[in-house]
């Protein structure tokens, strides 16, 4: 996972550098592949989808995104049921899956990926900063992975948030076994 450091084939956004290699694999493999992705963001704020268009050409396989931020926006929007969300609040596993399939039925993709967690600076509901629940949602079923940003500040933990984001889908494609 990157820190905050600039590098080159980055995108540089307030002074934190999030890779573009992931967004150029990932896209060479759903043009590839014939397939179509739409997102779902809460905690990172649009910026999943502003990587992925990074890359030239993305309109072959982008649809569009949701940034759905407050929790009723995830209901409203995304189709997230209340339940769940009153429950297990917006921060938890199946509340990701929901938004991935949400944003998939809602853009009529192949592929909902999705982002949910805790940013901080504070705690969040209990969560804690750096908790992170990505979902995604493609013909084969949805499901989410939970990991623990290492990120501290808000910047670092949107940022990595990302990367994971982007190396589960191609993981998820290529068949590789996440890490």
């Amino acid at each position: 996972m990157l820190g905050c450091a600039a590098r080159s084939g980055t995108r540089k956004n307030g002074g934190c550098a999030v890779s573009l290699e992931g967004a150029g694999r990932l896209g060479v493999l759903l043009r590839e592949r014939g397939l179509s992705i739409s997102t779902a963001e809460s905690l990172t704020g649009g910026l999943l989808g502003a990587v992925i268009t990074d890359i030239a050409g993305a309109s072959d396989y982008y649809a569009g995104g949701v940034t759905a931020y407050a929790t009723a926006a995830k209901a409203a929007v995304l189709s997230v049921d209340p339940e769940v969300l009153a429950t297990l609040g917006p921060v938890s596993g199946l509340t990701a899956e929901q938004m991935a399939a949400g944003v998939r039925g809602l853009f009529a993709t192949s592929i909902g990926l999705s982002t949910t967690g805790v940013a901080g600076p504070t705690a969040q509901d209990g969560e804690p900063v750096g908790l992170v629940f990505i979902g995604l949602s493609d013909e084969a079923g949805t499901f989410s992975r939970e990991f623990m940003s290492g990120g501290e500040s808000r910047e670092e933990v949107r940022h990595q948030t990302v990367e994971f984001a982007l190396d589960l889908l191609i993981d998820h494609l290529t068949g590789r076994t996440p890490e």
